[in-house]
């Protein structure tokens, strides 16, 4: 197979959990350096204002509707290298976390394309972080489980009846649109009452947020209407985003 060119490069960049900000400095560096971005509809498009001067194509993904598949993402990423390229594949949270770096990563090697990834703030520890959460607690939660909510073909993924038995937190990750299913499947390995919250933005201006349990938490959302991009938290963990939004509702009272 015929080698590209020895400048050209391929740099998967996380660009964090929506709050620009939450860059790291070495992501920032590659923006900078960039020839060519393709980024996500999860990546704040502030961080594209870093590079002027760098081609942007959008090749983003949102449940119903994609404009590139990642077939064609692929094939982009190769086209571009085809000249002296630096090429950024900037990717909302972290790519190595449900973000399909590993396609990517495969296609840049099959062609001998240098690839460099840089980690990146996933959702589930930018909410955790900006909501304060703590997703283990001594004494309380000693582990914690990362899961998506759907598969590859849209149906509820097969890990979360291991998790709904588990005693760790669980962050579900892209199930909001499966929120009914989840909470079934968790009440029938933990009591009505057991803490569920709900984080929509994490860590954007616009954040939103949710707390209940298994017997009220869809009911709550049905009024509240809190909907993607939002992580789900079962466990101990939930409560403490409940006891925050207590404290912030009566600052807010005695401010009035």
């Amino acid at each position: 197979m015929k080698s590209f060119n020895q400048k050209a490069k391929i740099t998967l960049v996380g660009a964090g959990p929506g709050d620009p900000e939450l860059l790291t400095l070495k992501g920032l560096r590659a923006i900078k350096t960039a020839d060519v971005i393709l980024y996500d509809s999860l990546a704040n498009p502030e961080l594209l204002d870093h590079n002027p001067y760098a081609h942007k194509v959008f090749v983003g993904k949102r449940k119903g509707s994609q404009r590139f598949s990642q077939e064609q993402i692929n094939s982009l990423l190769v086209d571009f290298a085809k000249f002296p390229y630096h090429i950024v594949r900037l990717k909302g949270g972290d790519p190595m976390v449900f973000g399909r770096a590993m396609e990517e990563i495969e296609t840049a090697r099959a062609h001998n394309i240098p690839v460099e990834v840089i980690p990146g703030i996933s959702s589930y520890s930018g909410a955790a972080a900006y909501q304060q959460v703590p997703i283990t607690e001594r004494g309380i939660s000693r582990s914690f489980w990362v899961v998506t909510g759907t598969d590859k073909d849209g149906q509820l993924s097969t890990d979360l009846a291991l998790a709904a038995r588990s005693s760790a937190t669980v962050i579900v990750l892209m199930g909001m649109s499966k929120l009914t299913e989840i909470v079934d499947l968790f009440s029938q390995h933990k009591p009505l009452d057991y803490p569920v919250s709900i984080v929509q933005n994490a860590t954007l201006p616009d954040a939103r947020s949710l707390s209940g349990q298994l017997d009220n938490i869809v009911a709550l959302n049905t009024i509240a209407q809190l909907a993607s991009p939002g992580l789900l938290i079962f466990g101990a963990a939930a409560r403490n985003l409940d006891d925050i939004e207590q404290e912030m509702a009566a600052i807010k009272t005695r401010k009035q």
